[in-house]
């Protein structure tokens, strides 16, 4: 009895999540679709390039998707990024323990504004009513993040990968990769309604400070 009690009241909070996915993702892309507008036009002036970035992310029960931003980085990032690590073992190391550079020459004037106020992530949205991601859930990875994630990757696939979560609204910035594995272990556990909607209230203050800014 208890077990089935369980099984409906997970059933019961997905399908609201879901819904509520697609009700605020619908809501907000119609609302920012001036400032969508803006930052397309401001990136096509200032840097020459596609606007919108699509990258491969990993996705629920494994399946991979392409997760769209605003491009914020050169057009040639990847090979600059290459010969950046070979010739810096600081950054190298840098890169190694969180997949992130604190002064990453590739970001243009515009897309370091972007990722700062996390706007650079709006088209996410897209993917949210697409069913790919949802508002709350582990942020998405890049398959060669998989094995850092060991035998605790089955959490991860277990959620949709959402555009905040709880390891942005505890200061991710000062984080290392291994508390963000526990962060996205633990919401996966903890996943519910309630939970999610306490995470989408931590997230303005942490947006409107930088703290759960790229």
């Amino acid at each position: 009895m208890a077990a089935d009690l369980a099984n409906h009241t997970r059933e019961r909070d997905s399908r609201l999540s879901r819904a509520l996915d697609i009700v605020v993702a619908l809501a907000m892309l119609i609302f920012l679709l001036p400032v969508m507008v803006l930052v397309a036009a401001s990136i096509a002036i200032t840097s020459p390039g596609p606007i919108i970035f699509k990258q491969e992310r990993m996705g629920m029960n494994g399946r991979t998707f392409g997760c769209l931003k605003f491009r914020t980085m050169r057009c040639d990032a990847e090979q600059a990024l290459s010969a950046l690590l070979a010739a810096r073992p600081e950054l190298r190391y840098e890169w190694a323990s969180t997949q992130k550079l604190a002064q990453d020459p590739r970001i243009t004037g515009v897309g370091s504004f972007l990722r700062h106020s996390s706007i650079d992530e709006l088209p996410q949205l897209i993917n949210v009513l697409r069913g790919e991601m949802s508002l709350v859930g582990p942020r998405p990875i890049v398959a060669n993040e998989v094995p850092r994630y060991g035998r605790y990757i089955t959490s991860y696939f277990s959620v949709r990968p959402g555009l905040t979560g709880l390891w942005q609204v505890t200061g991710r910035n000062e984080s290392s990769y291994r508390r963000r594995v526990a962060a996205d272990v633990l919401y996966s556990r903890s996943k519910s309604l309630m939970f999610d909607l306490k995470i989408l209230l931590m997230t303005i203050p942490a947006v409107l400070s930088g703290k759960g800014s790229c």
